[in-house]
This record gives C-alpha cells, sequence and structure tokens, in this order.
C-alpha cells in the first residue's frame, strides 16, 4: 500500500512511494550497495539526452553522480538560486548507459530531450521542474521522471503520471533469481493515441502543451490544468454530489486490505458529512465532501494519514471518485477495472492512459496503487534495474 509523501523539499508534488518501505521491511533483503540502473534510449529522437539522479538520502536532499555517490546539496538562497550542474550524459539513440543508485536512497530519476533542466536552491530545499506553474523556466523543455526506493526492503521503482503524461518509457527489475519484471510500457503509438483522445475533448484538450515548433511536451494531469491551463476548477463536482448523496440511505462498504477481506468499514452520509464505523459499531472516521481539487490530489478532505483506518479508507474513497466508481456500487474499492471510468463526467486522463499501457497499469493519481493498477515494480533482492525510453 503505497503512502504519499512529499520528496526532495519545496514546491513539488507528492508522489507514490510503498509504505512497505516504511511499515515493512524485510530483514532478510539482499541487493548491493551500488545497485545498477541501465537506461535504454530506444526512443527513436536524435537530441541529446541528459539524466539527473535526486533524493533524500539519511534525511539529507542530495544528488547521485554517475558512479553512484550521493552529495548533498549546498547553498541556496530566497529568491531560490541556480542549482549546479549535476547532469549525467546519458545515452545516444539507440544506446544503453548504466550508472549506479546507492542504498538508502529515495527520489526520482529524470530524463530531459534536448535541454538541461533548471533546478533552483532555496536555503532548505530543492525546487523542482514544475511546468505546470506559471514562469517555470522548464515549460518549454521535453522531459518526465521516474520515482524509486532502494533500502533494505528492496527496490521499489515506478513511472508516473501523478503530474504530467510526457516521455513514454518502461521500469524494470531483475531480482537475485533472475526474474525480470517490466511495467510502464505503451502500446505502439500510445503516446499519440493519448494526446489525441485528449484533444477530442474541449475541456482536456486544454491539458496539451505543444512547443513553438508543433513537439507536443506533455499531456498535464487535471489537477495540475486546472491550477493555470483553463481546465474547470469544478469539473466532478455534479459527479461527487450524486456519489455522496448514494449512501445517505444504504451503507457504503469499504474493505481497503486485500490481504484482509473481513476487515471492513461501514459509511453512511449525513449532509456533506461521509462517517463510518467499524464492526463494533463505534464511529472511527468521518469525511466532509470533498471538491474537485480534493479529489484530483487526493488531499485536503481526502487527507490520508499514514494510519491503518483513516488513511485507507481515504485512499478507498478517492480511489472510487477518480475512477468513477463511487456511488455506482454498495463495496469499495472497486478491484475490476472494467468498472472504472464509466461514470460521467468522465476522468478522461486517467482513462486514456491506462488504456494504452500493455499491461492497464499506471500511476495516474496518486493512490493508483489501490486495488493493484499502478506501474510499480518490486524486488526485496534485487540485481539490477532499467528504464527504457520507448519510441515517440
Amino acid at each position: 500500500m503505497p503512502l504519499k509523501r512529499k520528496l526532495l523539499g519545496l514546491a513539488v508534488a507528492a508522489v507514490a512511494i510503498p509504505a512497505a518501505v516504511a511499515v515493512v521491511p524485510n530483514a532478510f533483503a539482499a541487493g548491493p550497495d551500488l545497485l545498477p540502473l541501465t537506461i535504454t534510449n530506444d526512443s527513436g529522437r536524435g537530441e541529446p539526452v541528459h539524466l539527473y539522479v535526486l533524493g533524500v538520502s539519511g534525511g539529507r536532499l542530495g544528488y547521485v553522480t554517475e558512479a553512484g555517490a550521493f552529495t548533498p546539496w549546498t547553498g541556496g538562497a530566497n529568491p531560490p538560486a541556480p542549482a549546479p550542474d549535476v547532469s549525467i550524459d546519458g545515452p545516444a539513440p539507440g544506446a544503453a548507459k548504466t550508472i549506479s543508485v546507492p542504498k538508502g536512497l529515495s527520489g526520482r530519476m529524470y530524463m530531459s530531450f534536448g535541454d538541461k533542466l533548471d533546478f533552483r536552491l532555496t536555503p532548505d530545499g530543492l525546487v523542482q521542474p514544475a511546468p505546470w506553474a506559471g514562469g517555470d523556466a522548464n515549460a518549454n523543455f521535453l522531459f518526465d521522471w521516474s520515482e524509486f526506493t532502494y533500502n533494505d526492503a528492496g527496490v521499489f521503482l515506478n513511472s508516473s503520471q501523478v503530474d504530467m503524461f510526457a516521455v513514454p518509457h518502461s521500469v524494470s527489475v531483475t531480482g537475485s533469481d533472475g526474474r525480470t519484471l517490466t511495467t510502464g510500457l505503451l502500446e505502439p503509438g500510445g503516446r499519440q493515441a493519448v494526446i489525441d483522445g485528449m484533444k477530442a475533448d474541449p475541456d482536456f484538450a486544454k491539458l496539451v502543451k505543444t512547443r513553438d515548433d508543433g513537439t507536443v511536451l506533455r499531456v498535464l494531469s487535471p489537477g495540475k490544468g486546472a491550477e493555470g491551463s483553463g481546465f474547470p476548477a469544478g469539473y466532478l463536482d455534479g459527479y461527487i454530489d450524486r456519489a455522496w448523496a448514494a449512501y445517505a440511505n444504504t451503507d457504503l462498504t469499504v474493505r481497503p486490505f486485500l490481504d484482509q477481506p473481513d476487515k471492513v468499514f461501514l459509511g453512511r452520509t449525513s449532509g456533506d458529512v461521509l462517517s463510518f464505523r467499524d464492526a463494533s459499531g463505534a464511529q472511527v472516521a468521518t469525511f466532509t465532501k470533498p471538491s474537485t481539487a480534493d479529489v484530483w490530489g487526493c488531499d485536503g478532505n481526502l487527507g490520508a494519514p499514514n494510519d491503518l483506518v483513516v488513511g485507507p479508507i481515504a485512499r478507498s474513497l478517492c480511489a472510487a471518485l477518480q475512477r468513477g466508481t463511487l456511488g455506482t456500487q454498495a463495496v469499495e474499492p472497486s478491484t475490476d477495472p472494467a468498472t472504472f471510468y464509466r461514470s460521467e463526467p468522465v476522468n478522461l486522463y486517467n482513462k486514456l492512459i491506462h488504456e494504452q499501457m500493455v499491461d492497464g497499469k499506471a500511476y495516474a493519481f496518486a493512490f493508483d496503487d489501490v486495488a493493484n493498477q499502478e506501474s510499480l515494480v518490486h524486488s526485496g533482492d534485487p540485481t539490477s534495474i532499467g528504464i527504457t525510453l520507448t519510441a515517440f
């Protein structure tokens, strides 16, 4: 079960990192001190690729060299000052490059085509690229990132579309048994299919961002698009009202743990408040009806603390609202993808991205791991990991 966590300091979106990292350590996990990460450039593009490995180690923010040395950031100012250039030359078209990731690191690997990214330092944090924000220096750059955690629980590596969908890439891990797991691979032509599907809808077309030379740089998630791209701020409001009202006279059963099917919470709405009780009948959680922004961010009235009651219920509710299943069934979360994205108005961003993934898995929102729909690979005993930039 992932935990929504702020990574890498200031002014960044929350990213999904497995709670298993924090709460289910594997005392027998192995893995080398420096884990090989091979980046393969099958993008078919001719621009140079620049890589950045950034993260948190031992509670310190820093970057990693090609050889795997972690170095804490120093300096910083207000207003934020330019960070040193810590880019790593990526592989040429059709080639691969192996770098190292040190154990104890949790963070991101950015990949940028053509242009080097602009990072800024404050006295206590790193300001990362945010191309959905007005004036961001990286707005006209083609880039993306993957997220990872490597520690004594093993390695967790995922592609992410929580903020935007930009550079197609798959992620993989090979364990000590020689088995390789891969996810995040788009169908042939999948990137263009997502773009075309978004452009066909007047609201979602606003999320497609194109550079002056005609290059489609990214598709913003609805939450980011609502911050400054004209996407309707109340897009889900009517649906949320209907979903909330559906449980005024009947119970909503939330069964948040797939491995604990008998662990259930029963909810009823009264006005704008949805209250849950446990098997004993005791009230254990309440949620005020969320806004569209709360649903996009899985926060605010849907804030999910890292506990075993309120957080799991909140995660289930947010996933159900994102996928359009809340209000249509008596038990959440739904584990059947055939039930997702059928309510109106549909979350077209999530729907299209999942449809174009070979295995149907993506991280289109922070709790897309609910019912195991996320594009994440894990090994408790890894020997290597990989990121492949696929054709577009």
